[in-house]
């Protein structure tokens, strides 16, 4: 009887005991709200580093430090690439676009505007996430998402256009930059999970970063900064900066994302985004000493209020 009861109050469809459907799922949230943390402070941590590296070089050896330790771990795991067949190899390899996309374009868009600026645009991942996912993967209805949507996009819009106090810094194009990484992230979000399905996800992680490192290696050749300054022009602020990016923002915070998505799917996974701009944008404040406008304190509001509409509109909807 206590049983029978307990199915009656977890769920209408499966009888569960108590605590063993919940308890994946508090790991997926949990996961999450560690990724959009973790990738709060990279944005900072991108920021300083780009005094030290340009942005292809910084990518290329976040990228490559990153393999090191999730290569490592994947193998110390008895990882096996058994059982891939060449449509998975070919679905990784168009993932790692979607790394690529993310690390290069963020780490472009911020030579061109404010990390908290920055912190806010990224903060419509969320919306961005579970629109691409409603138009391509039908994970949700398009008309459960396209209200918050539409605040989200305007929340945007704002800060890129007049979210700015320095001089000589190119709004348009530094926030569009900052927004295709954030929309190239979703495709990947979306793209990942089916995947997942068979394989695991340290496997999908490293593999479509290793396709990332490769196509940006021939990019150095047209960006390069620390390489025609030397190492002495790197200071240990940048290279802390950059270890940051590498164990924090990609080995820890990708992982995390990775198994969060697996877990709850990529909608409700990308709902906890949101407390990426808000650590963003105290960081960039505290650390970096930026200022934070009206324009980024609406564009903050407008963003969020973007991803409640669509949180509360998708959160009766099964999450597989």
């Amino acid at each position: 009887m206590v049983r029978s009861r307990i199915c009656l109050t977890v769920a209408r469809k499966d009888c569960i005991p108590q605590g063993m459907a919940i308890q994946p799922v508090g790991f997926g949230y949990g996961a999450i709200v560690v990724a959009a943390v973790l990738w709060g402070g990279s944005i900072v941590a991108q920021k300083l580093a780009l005094s030290g590296f340009s942005a292809v070089e910084a990518s290329v050896l976040r990228d490559i430090g990153g393999l090191m330790i999730l290569v490592t771990t994947w193998w110390l795991q008895d990882g096996s690439l058994r059982g891939l067949t060449r449509q998975d190899y070919r679905t990784l390899a168009l993932l790692g676009l979607g790394v690529l996309g993310n690390h290069l374009l963020i780490l472009i868009g911020l030579k061109y505007v404010s990390g908290a600026v920055a912190g806010v645009i990224i903060g419509a991942l969320p919306v961005v996430t579970a629109l691409l996912s409603a138009v391509l993967s039908q994970d949700v209805p398009l008309r459960l998402v396209w209200a918050g949507s539409v605040l989200s996009f305007f929340g945007v819009a704002l800060v890129s256009v007049a979210g700015f106090n320095a001089a000589g810094e190119q709004p348009l194009l530094g926030g569009a930059l900052v927004f295709l990484g954030v929309a190239s992230w979703a495709l990947y979000s979306i793209g990942s999970r089916t995947i997942m399905e068979r394989v695991p996800a340290l496997t999908v992680n490293w593999t479509t970063l290793l396709a990332a490192t490769v196509l940006q290696i021939p990019l150095l050749w047209t960006d390069q900064k620390m390489v025609r300054a030397g190492l002495a022009s790197v200071t240990l602020l940048d290279w802390l900066a950059l270890v940051y990016l590498v164990v924090f923002a990609t080995a820890v915070a990708q992982q995390a994302w990775l198994f969060g998505v697996k877990r709850i799917g990529p909608s409700r996974a990308s709902v906890l985004g949101n407390l990426t701009p808000v650590s963003a944008v105290a960081l960039s404040a505290v650390i970096l000493k930026e200022p934070v406008g009206v324009a980024e304190i609406i564009g903050i509001v407008l963003i969020l209020a973007g991803v409640w509409v669509v949180h509360r509109q998708t959160s009766n909807l099964p999450s597989s």
